[in-house]
């Protein structure tokens, strides 16, 4: 997923904008969720459970209330009919402060303050475009030739039989790899970067330990992190770049923004901005995709009727396109083809929908009253965060009938996308959301999608599966909570053969 992922879905623990403990509540504030702990407040509790906690909270003290969380004033809006009037905010609520200062520190380069680099971060904003709409077409085709290589050389047995993997690990090197070749290009020589496994192997070092600095734990704390981050960003040294091929629109892009600034041209500084600017698209390209195409896959594995509709409807989707699939060929879905797949689609929508655990903040700019509807308001004060957390409407049953059940269709009505949900017999303007709201929404969504549908298609297509163990479902893991997809709490063997026809 792109690097807005980092905006939209923060650590609760992050807490970098100082604000004096309030032992009090003013006339017309949200109920505060109290805690005998000083500073820390409920962190523990949100961490260890976060859509536990916030229910409980929630019937105690309705749809909004104020939550102490590691020195910050969180004020929590769980009535998803609320969200609209939340999100359309943008002089009072703003969320840009926040990241020009938590995540360039977390990454390791400096803010693009627009006083020392005038125009240059809008302008970095504005190459997320080449991430949409048309742009996507070549960034589909190469994205599905570089997923075929991966599971070609690697995965394609001859002999026909049965092989085993773990599955997480399955999806997490295959999708490692398309993706940085995808985006980043393919090597001066060969097709295929060599040092690409060790890479992925520091690279999940690091994101292990992503929620600490996002949380702004100095990383001097954290053991051998501030090596393995530098050795991470030293592997965008232009020297190296400079030799690779097929490299996306967007990164050459945003390479020529970053070398029209004669201060950022120090390649000795692995802090410079251009390497560790590229270092943070790998991660928010792959952190997230990740986790939401295991979730994606394994709920299709663990449900043979659904996987048989969905692989169907790509085999119909083919046909129609004159293409009769050949396990024994190679295969093109185009852009076009994907939108199609509603099936593909909804399977995919019902696993963010299951696994997802974003959340979106605002921090309030100055003391004012936050209308919330038309009889409503509340008052918040300058420095406090206003959170919306859309697990909770995600496992709303009033909304979602069953919420705990996959259910591949769904988002499927008439043969189309689904996108009709209410709350209170109203209809919900925002009823899935691990991407993001409003101004600060994943610009690489779309990408994001398209990866996901192609990595499943070609997994179907190609594959007989099955799970080792039909019984066990992993569980998910709470400690990134606030930061997108939830990765697994165990990983599942994965047996797959080559199918026949």
């Amino acid at each position: 997923m792109c690097v807005c992922c980092v905006y939209i879905c923060v650590c609760v623990c992050v807490c970098t904008f100082s604000t004096s403990l309030l032992s009090y509540r003013r006339p017309g504030e949200p109920p505060l969720v109290s805690s005998w702990v000083p500073f820390i407040g409920k962190a523990l509790e949100f961490r260890k459970d976060a859509h536990k906690f916030l229910e409980e909270q929630r019937r105690k003290y309705g749809d909004v209330f104020t939550v102490l969380i590691a020195g910050k004033y969180m004020t929590f809006i769980m009535d998803p009919l609320l969200y609209p009037n939340i999100i359309k905010h943008g002089r009072q609520l703003d969320f840009h402060k926040f990241t020009q200062e938590v995540v360039p520190s977390t990454f390791g380069y400096p803010p693009v303050l627009d006083e020392v680099y005038p125009g240059l971060w809008d302008q970095i904003r504005r190459s997320f475009q080449l991430l949409q709409g048309d742009n996507l077409s070549p960034l589909t085709e190469s994205m599905m030739g570089n997923l075929m290589l991966v599971f070609r050389q690697d995965h394609f047995d001859q002999d026909g039989g049965w092989k085993t993997n773990s599955m997480y690990e399955f999806c997490s090197s295959a999708m490692f790899e398309a993706t940085f070749l995808t985006i980043y290009g393919k090597p001066e020589t060969g097709s295929r970067h060599v040092e690409m496994e060790k890479l992925r192997e520091d690279f999940v070092k690091f994101d292990n330990v992503f929620p600490l600095l996002i949380a702004q734990i100095p990383i001097w704390l954290l053991g051998q992190t501030k090596a393995i981050r530098e050795k991470l960003i030293s592997y965008f040294l232009p020297q190296q770049m400079s030799r690779w091929s097929n490299m996306s629109q967007f990164i050459r892009r945003r390479s020529e923004l970053f070398n029209q600034q004669g201060q950022l041209k120090d390649v000795h500084k692995l802090s410079s901005h251009p390497l560790a600017h590229h270092f943070a698209i790998l991660w928010a390209s792959v952190s997230n995709t990740i986790p939401a195409t295991f979730w994606a896959a394994y709920y299709l594995v663990k449900h043979p009727e659904a996987l048989q509709v969905v692989r169907q409807q790509i085999l119909d989707v083919l046909r129609d396109g004159g293409v009769e699939f050949s396990p024994n060929r190679y295969t093109m879905l185009s852009r076009d083809q994907l939108d199609k797949l509603v099936f593909l689609e909804s399977s995919i929508n019902e696993s963010l929908r299951l696994s997802s655990s974003s959340m979106n903040i605002r921090v309030a700019q100055e003391d004012f009253a936050l209308r919330l509807d038309a009889k409503r308001s509340v008052d918040v004060r300058k420095g406090d965060i206003i959170a919306l957390y859309p697990q909770s409407m995600h496992l709303d049953p009033e909304i979602y009938e069953d919420p705990q059940t996959f259910h591949f269709s769904r988002f499927v009505q008439d043969s189309r996308g689904k996108t009709d949900f209410y709350k209170n017999g109203q209809k919900l303007k925002y009823y899935l959301m691990p991407f993001g709201s409003g101004s600060t929404i994943c610009p690489g969504r779309f990408f994001a999608m398209n990866e996901i549908k192609q990595f499943v298609c070609l997994l179907l297509l190609y594959f007989d599966l099955q799970l080792e163990d039909e019984h066990k479902h992993p569980s998910l893991v709470s400690n990134r909570a606030g930061l997108g997809i939830l990765q697994p709490s165990t990983d599942v063997v994965l047996r797959y053969r080559r199918r026949a026809q």
